[in-house]
């Protein structure tokens, strides 16, 4: 068997390692599990003592490249693609079979799934379009899937950044241009406001976002060099966004994909889960913005690799699937930052920094350790908006710093 055709079967073998989402809340998952050509919808259930998987098939196997997403009821939502006709349905466990409900279908040359609102009840999607991006409510509206909101230009990604479901971060593309993330208010049927904005000149992209912290994590081509750097900064701080040392792995991809949450007041004190891809395949990373030191970590085997949840006290659950376990989770804490050590894949401290023309604890790579606050950062948005419904905070863009008052969180 050739390297090509070796790699292809370990592609189709490994589906079930691919499209494993959770919800906000970390209660339930879902994937396409199986193999090859009988592919199936299967939901984890995680907040009980041990984690349980319950497979929701049909009379005929999924295509490839349906997608599915976990709603806080413990119904699947799946996408199904026919052309560019995308299908809608709740899949359920009945005993011993599966129910489906039907939602309805959206005409759309390309549409994605977007991550889990925070409430878990309802589901978005990204269509795509020749001059602007429609948000799709495609699961708990009353009437199928409704058209919210129509955003100019091309937008990908997706990241909440409330508790409420109300605020959007999408990165935007308009025609000729770099890309910006910027804020979607859905409440207000898509009212979009920059969000970030480090030069004028970058590709400025939203990875992820903590709500309770206002902890962004960042990929921009900021700092040069032909290539993009993962940064960090928080959402409407005194302080620019920075970009350190310790992520930068010359021959490895690094990619967050969990927070540490309830920090309200302490952005940097974080963990921060990473998934690092490199020739010798996909490993564990965990960082603190304010440890600032990179711990590189043999996952489980069989990690569904890119997902994961954290506790509110620090421990890291890691969803794994192998031939003997075929739905587990590994409970790991957060190392400990130790005070003078090494790290791996850079100095120790490093950070290049943009945003503010403040220079204050900045240095270039290389010098020593940058001396930074002890302090949590806590500076806001613009005043949040009075009403019956929770209170919302305008989000702003990072590079028109410094700002006030970020109190009060929808």
């Amino acid at each position: 068997m050739t390297a090509c055709a070796i790699e292809t079967a370990a592609k189709e073998e490994a589906v079930a390692s691919t499209g494993f989402t959770i919800t906000a809340d970390g209660t339930y998952a879902a994937r396409l599990a199986g193999t090859r050509d009988a592919l199936f919808p299967e939901r984890w259930t995680l907040d009980g003592p041990e984690p349980y998987a319950v497979p929701l098939p049909l009379d005929q196997p999924e295509e490839r490249d349906a997608e599915v997403l976990p709603l806080a009821d413990g119904r699947v939502l799946i996408n199904r693609r026919a052309g560019e006709r995308h299908t809608f349905s709740l899949l359920y466990p009945t005993g011993p079979g599966t129910g489906e409900l039907a939602l309805g279908a959206v005409e759309a040359a390309e549409l994605t799934l977007l991550p889990p609102a925070p409430d878990g009840a309802y589901a978005y999607a990204l269509a795509p379009g020749e001059t602007s991006t429609a948000v799709w409510l495609v699961a708990g509206g009353a009437f199928g899937p409704e058209r919210v909101a129509d955003v100019p230009g091309r937008c990908s990604g997706g990241a909440w950044l409330d508790r409420t479901g109300r605020l959007l971060a999408l990165d935007r593309q308009q025609p000729g241009g770099p890309v910006k993330t910027v804020a979607v208010d859905l409440a207000l049927g898509g009212v979009v406001t920059p969000l970030l904005e480090i030069t004028d000149e970058s590709d400025d992209r939203l990875l992820l976002a903590d709500a309770d912290s206002g902890l962004l994590l960042i990929r921009s081509n900021a700092p040069g060099e032909g290539r993009d750097r993962l940064g960090w900064g928080v959402l409407g701080s005194l302080r620019p966004v920075r970009f350190p040392e310790s992520l930068r792995l010359p021959d490895a991809l690094v990619t967050p994909f969990a927070v540490q949450p309830g920090q309200i007041l302490a952005p940097e004190s974080c963990a921060v889960a990473l998934r690092i891809d490199g020739a010798a395949g996909s490993w564990l990373g965990v960082w603190r913005p304010a440890g600032r030191r990179l711990h590189q970590l043999a996952p489980p085997p069989g990690w569904l690799a890119g997902s994961g949840t954290w506790s509110r006290d620090g421990v890291l659950r890691l969803p794994y699937a192998t031939g003997e376990v075929p739905c587990g989770v590994v409970r790991m804490e957060a190392p400990e930052d130790g005070a003078g050590g090494g790290e791996a894949g850079g100095a120790a401290g490093g950070a290049e920094t943009f945003g503010l023309p403040d220079a204050n604890g900045v240095r270039s790579p290389g010098e020593g350790p940058a001396t930074e606050p002890a302090q949590a950062e806590h500076a806001g948005g613009e005043p949040c908006e009075a009403s019956g419904s929770p209170a919302v905070c305008k989000p702003v863009p990072l590079q028109q710093a410094p700002l006030t008052g970020r109190a009060a969180r929808g």
